[in-house]
């Protein structure tokens, strides 16, 4: 490919970049103002437009979606053993293990 090309390219990119970061704040957003609502629908509508931006995100920074799998299930298995807040109180972190397909004992 020509180096002008390439320089295209890269810009091209990091203006994708670019535009990821500010969806997923206006996601967040997005999120907080539906919780105002208590719309329940427009809460899994900002979620699941922030989880779309996050592995999209991944991609264009090169992270394949399977590493950030792996990655996010490794951060959940050592919140479970460093008895993370969120596990201790409520065993959500254990709950999202097993609905990720994990059919292991969690360590």
């Amino acid at each position: 490919m020509p180096l002008i090309n390439q320089g295209i390219d890269i810009a091209k990119n990091i203006r994708i970049i670019e535009w990821l970061k500010t969806e997923l704040v206006t996601t967040v957003a997005s999120l907080f103002k539906a919780m105002m609502k208590n719309s329940q629908e427009s809460i899994e509508d900002a979620l699941a437009d922030m989880v779309m931006t996050v592995y999209v995100m991944a991609r264009r920074l090169g992270v394949s979606f399977a590493q950030l799998d792996i990655r996010v299930e490794s951060k959940i298995r050592k919140a479970i053993r460093e008895k993370h807040e969120l596990e201790h109180w409520h065993g959500d972190l254990t709950a999202l293990l097993r609905y990720r397909g994990d059919k292991k004992e969690v360590k």
